[in-house]
């Protein structure tokens, strides 16, 4: 039986603690039986959990016995963890342990240096936090949940459900996962490229960098059919070094970071008027209606009226 560890933290978020719990604790095979053993293990007997205290049946050398972990998030990611869980989840990275995070337990696998030249991700707001604590981690916040070889992170709250499915299904196959997501009133197919449900206006700008003047502009300007040489004129320098530096500062090109731009005052618009989707598609700058609904659902994870219905 595959044996899954869920790591419990002082400050451990309930919600992320017992999505694991749920998710595999109910998974079953064809003919009846469970496929997983469940340990909540800690460092200690009790964990402080906010609102409420739990107490683990496990300790940490449970880490040394799992075929999985999993990091559920804590209310203060910023908190180093406890050398002796960081010691207990290298010599599990090291053994070859597949270990998961669950939103901002995505920190304490990078505290372990566990995430250094991984892509990986966690919840949208701590996402700019993440990228800059951890430097050496490639974040993408823009998805539900990364699997780079035996290291897997998701985004926040129901990201971690579609995580736990998505282990289910590589472990057990589709059809068990499909049970699993049915007793959890869950769809198994929202893919992990899915885009988090972001809420900011804008892509963040990098603060005092040597291309913040130009990104402002472009944000100034981003109704306007804005094309690669204006904006390399406008900052003063060759296409070619224009997409150098925006990879370098922003991680993207200069007409992708135009495009996000552009969905994040039409998801704005969205939310806050009654313009129709059409009438949004011109006034954020996209001269195809087809072409805005398009992008927005690439970028959003569901189309203009969807999201309207979902946010407004």
């Amino acid at each position: 039986m595959h044996t899954i560890a869920v790591l419990a933290l002082d400050g451990v978020i309930g919600f992320d603690l017992t999505t694991p719990l749920e998710a595999f604790g109910r998974t079953r095979l064809p003919d009846g039986r469970s496929p997983y053993r469940l340990r909540v293990c800690a460092l200690s007997e009790e964990v402080d959990a906010g609102a409420f205290t739990i107490r683990a049946p496990y300790g940490l050398e449970t880490l040394d016995e799992a075929d999985t972990i999993i990091v559920p998030g804590v209310a203060a990611p910023g908190t180093p963890p406890p050398p002796e869980v960081i010691a207990g989840l290298r010599r599990a990275a090291e053994a070859g342990t597949r270990i998961a995070s669950i939103c901002a337990g995505a920190f304490v696998l990078a505290a372990a240096g566990l995430l250094d030249g991984r892509r990986a991700t966690t919840h949208w707001v701590a996402a700019e936090f993440l990228a800059a604590r951890y430097p050496a981690v490639e974040v993408d916040p823009d998805v539900l949940y990364v699997h780079d070889g035996q290291i897997l992170t998701s985004a926040g709250a129901a990201a971690g459900l579609d995580l736990c499915l998505y282990m289910i299904r590589c472990d057990h196959g589709s059809a068990v996962a499909a049970d699993a997501a049915r007793l959890s009133v869950m769809a198994l197919e929202r893919e992990g490229g899915q885009a988090q449900f972001i809420v900011h206006e804008q892509p963040p700008t990098p603060r005092g960098s040597l291309m913040e003047p130009v990104l402002r502009w472009m944000e100034d300007n981003s109704a306007r059919d804005l094309t690669l040489d204006e904006i390399a004129a406008h900052a003063g320098m060759s296409t070619r070094t224009l997409n150098r530096r925006f990879r370098e500062q922003t991680g993207t090109t200069p007409l992708q970071w135009l495009h996000r731009a552009r969905i994040r005052r039409a998801q704005h618009l969205l939310e806050t008027t009654t313009h129709p989707v059409d009438r949004i598609a011109a006034q954020v700058g996209f001269g195809s209606p087809t072409a805005f609904r398009d992008r927005f659902k690439r970028v959003a994870g569901l189309s203009p009226n969807a999201y309207r219905r979902a946010f407004r």
